[in-house]
């Protein structure tokens, strides 16, 4: 069974082991857990994206392990990271940036002291993310919607996974990361509700429609659908069941 590692929504599940609930702030991140907690096939993660930070970010952090401590049953921290999409170009202006690295490095210890491993949201800030994971050791996760390039995937810390969404099936440049990604180290995720696989783009995106991005590794791997599969699926309980 098919196995959808980063989704906000929790409907249309139906074939799949299991679906990951990725948590963006305080209320979203509980709210993955009261509904983890009402079906087994949605796994909790809790985290903070960074365009959630808020002015009181280190209150945030105090919610967010209360969290972790309360609930034995969160699968992972995140998501998480770097955010750079909005700020101004000019590369003098660090204003944001040094609340946004705080709150991401909080968040990375917290994953740290209680195992779990980390959804990294990068977004325009990928040589940034891969910079400040080289201070941590013994830390596992995933680059959510990986979008570094070719060049970028061997800078990637080997206890981490390359998460590849819906783009797969329409976008020719992502066809070539993904022959690059070490296979037992590539997760697949929809990020419902964006980020819509073809037959479906334009459409809202569901956790279902992750097979159709299996189907499509499948085929860029040269592997049957149930090959492409068991390889998938395994990564994706390593990374999150273990």
């Amino acid at each position: 069974m098919m196995i959808d590692t980063h989704s906000h929504i929790a409907a249309n599940i139906e074939g799949l082991e299991f679906v990951v609930l990725s948590g963006t702030s305080i209320e979203d991140s509980r709210n993955n857990i009261k509904l983890s907690k009402n079906d087994k096939r949605l796994k909790a993660a809790v985290g903070i994206h960074p365009q959630e930070k808020t002015s009181n970010f280190k209150h945030q952090i105090l919610k967010l392990e209360e969290l972790l401590i309360e609930n034995k049953n969160i699968v992972a921290v995140g998501e998480c990271g770097l955010d750079f999409s909005n700020l101004p170009k000019s590369l003098f202006d660090k204003r944001d940036f040094k609340d946004m690295e705080i709150l991401f490095r909080a968040q990375i210890c917290l994953a740290l002291k209680y195992k779990k491993p980390l959804i990294i949201h990068s977004r325009k800030a990928m040589d940034e993310t891969l910079e400040i994971l080289k201070s941590y050791k013994n830390l596992t996760g995933v680059i959510h919607c990986y979008t570094g390039g070719i060049k970028r995937i061997k800078n990637v810390p080997e206890s981490f996974y390359f998460g590849i969404d819906g783009k797969v099936t329409y976008e020719d440049g992502l066809v070539e990361v993904v022959k690059n990604i070490p296979k037992d180290r590539l997760v697949l995720e929809t990020d419902s509700p964006e980020l819509t696989p073809i037959p479906h783009r334009f459409e809202k995106n569901c956790p279902e429609y992750v097979k159709f991005i299996y189907q499509k590794v499948a085929e860029i791997w040269g592997r049957s659908p149930e090959g492409a599969e068991k390889i998938i699926d395994e990564n994706a309980r390593r990374l999150f069941l273990q």
